[in-house]
C-alpha cells in the first residue's frame, strides 16, 4: 500500500469526526446508539478495505491506549454527571447493589460456561469472565438521552460502578497470590488508601485549577489525571477511583462539610470551572470514542461468524448477561424496569481488560470472535430496547438536547 499524503490524512480524520457526530445527532431520531454506528462504521470500512485488498495493520497499543484515556474521559464524564444528597441516597444504594450483584452473578455464571466448554484452569476462566462480566459505561452513557431523569441517574450511577468494581476484582485475580487472607487485607487496604488519595488529590487539582492564571488547563489537569491513572496501576491500586471522586467532589464542590477548608479556596471560581470541566470533557470523550469505536470496528475480522463455536459461546453469555439482568432488576428493584433491562452492554472497558490478561492466565482454546459477538450483540439488544422505548409525555419537555442546545438543526 503506497504512503498517505498528510493532506489525506488529515481529511480522513476530520472526515470520521464529522461522520461521528452526524451520527450522534441521527442516534436521537433513530433512537442507535451513536457508538454502535460507530462500531459498524469501522466494520464497513474492514469490509471496503479487504474487497480492494487494502492492508492496515492497527497497532495493538493504538487501540489499547486510546481505550484507557477514553476510559478516564468517560469516567471523569460520569463523576461530573453525578450529584449527592440525601435524596440521592436510596439511588445511590440501588444502583450500587444492581452493578454488584448483577456483575457477581454474571460472573459467576459465565465462569461457569468458560470452564464447561474449555476445561481449563478455573482461575483463568474467571479472569476472561470478569471483563465480560462489566457493564460498559462508554456505551451506556452516551445512549441515555432519550430516557427520563430518574432512569438516566440510575444507569449512569450503575454503568460507573459496575466500571470500578469490575476493574478492582479483575486487579485482584490477576494478582500474583489471591483467596488468601494477606491478599484479601491487602486488597481492602489499597481501597481504603485510594479514598484517601481520592480526596486529597481532588483538593489539589481543583486548587490548580482555580489559582493557575494560564489559559490552558484542562489539558494540565488531563495530564496529572493520566498519570495519576498510570502510576496508581502501577502500585496496584483502583486509580478509577481517584478519577470518579475527583468528577464528583467538583460537581458537589457546595456540599463538602469542611467549611473552614472550603474558604481557603476560590468559592467564585468554582461554578465556572464547573462548567468549563463540563464542556471541555464531554468534547474531549466524544472525540475519543469515535477513534477509538472505528478504529475497534476497523479491527474485528468477520470470519468468527462462521465459527459455531462463537456463535453458541457467544449466544449463551449473551442469554446470560440479559436473564441475570431481567431476573434481578424484577424481583429487587420491583419498578418499571424497560427499557433498562436492555442495557447490557459490553464496550471499551471489556475491551481494555483483555488486552491484560497476563500470558500465564491466558486460555488457550478461547477464541477472539467471542468477544467481538458478545460486544455486538449486546450493543444492539440495547438499540432493541431504545427503539421501543417511549418517555412519558410530562417527560419529554424538560429533556436536553444533543449539545444541551436546542438550535442544534
Amino acid at each position: 500500500m503506497e504512503a498517505i499524503s498528510t493532506e489525506l490524512l488529515l481529511i480522513i480524520l476530520c472526515g470520521l469526526v464529522v461522520l461521528s457526530y452526524l451520527f450522534s445527532i441521527i442516534s436521537q431520531f433513530i433512537r442507535i446508539p451513536s457508538v454502535l454506528l460507530l462500531l459498524f462504521a469501522g466494520l464497513g470500512f474492514r469490509v471496503l478495505a479487504d474487497a480492494y485488498n487494502i492492508r492496515i495493520t492497527l497497532p495493538a497499543n493504538l487501540i489499547e491506549g486510546l481505550g484507557v484515556v477514553g476510559l478516564i474521559m468517560i469516567i471523569l464524564e460520569a463523576g461530573l454527571d453525578l450529584k449527592l444528597g440525601k435524596e440521592k441516597t436510596k439511588l445511590v444504594r440501588d444502583s450500587f447493589f444492581s452493578a454488584f450483584f448483577i456483575l457477581l452473578f454474571s460472573l459467576a455464571l459465565i465462569t461457569g460456561i468458560l470452564y464447561l466448554w474449555l476445561n481449563e484452569d478455573v482461575l483463568s476462566c474467571v479472569v476472561y469472565a470478569l471483563p465480560l462480566s462489566i457493564m460498559s459505561s462508554s456505551i451506556t452513557i452516551p445512549s441515555i438521552h432519550n430516557l427520563t431523569e430518574q432512569k438516566k441517574e440510575f444507569l449512569i450511577y450503575e454503568a460507573s460502578f459496575s466500571d470500578i468494581i469490575g476493574i478492582l476484582l479483575f486487579n485482584y485475580f490477576i494478582a500474583p497470590e489471591i483467596l488468601t487472607l494477606k491478599s484479601v487485607g491487602l486488597f481492602g487496604i489499597n481501597i481504603i488508601v485510594s479514598i484517601i488519595l481520592s480526596v486529597v488529590i481532588s483538593f489539589v487539582l481543583f486548587l490548580i485549577l482555580a489559582r493557575t492564571k494560564l489559559n490552558v488547563k484542562f489539558f494540565l489537569i488531563f495530564s496529572l489525571l493520566i498519570v495519576i491513572y498510570s502510576g496508581g496501576k502501577m502500585l496496584h491500586l483502583p486509580s478509577l477511583l481517584i478519577i470518579l471522586v475527583f468528577g464528583m467532589v467538583i460537581n458537589n464542590w457546595e456540599k463538602i462539610p469542611l467549611r473552614g477548608l472550603l474558604l481557603r479556596f476560590p468559592q467564585k471560581e468554582v461554578a465556572p470551572l464547573r462548567e468549563f470541566l463540563h464542556s471541555i470533557t464531554a468534547e474531549s470523550s466524544f472525540l475519543i470514542r469515535t477513534f477509538f469505536f472505528i478504529l475497534f470496528g476497523y479491527s474485528i475480522d468477520l470470519s468468527f461468524i462462521n465459527n459455531p463455536d462463537v456463535i453458541w459461546v457467544g449466544s449463551l453469555i449473551v442469554l446470560s448477561l440479559f436473564l441475570i439482568r431481567l431476573l434481578y432488576l424484577k424481583f429487587y428493584l420491583h419498578t418499571q424496569i424497560f427499557p433498562e433491562v436492555f442495557f447490557i452492554p459490553r464496550g471499551l472497558i471489556t475491551i481494555v481488560l483483555f488486552f491484560k490478561i497476563p500470558e500465564h492466565l491466558k486460555l488457550a482454546g478461547f477464541n477472539d470472535g467471542i468477544l467481538f459477538f458478545v460486544i455486538l450483540s449486546t450493543s444492539i439488544i440495547l438499540s432493541v430496547g431504545m427503539i421501543g422505548y417511549r418517555k412519558p409525555a410530562k417527560a419529554i419537555v424538560e429533556e436536553p438536547q444533543f449539545s444541551e442546545r436546542s438550535d442544534i438543526l
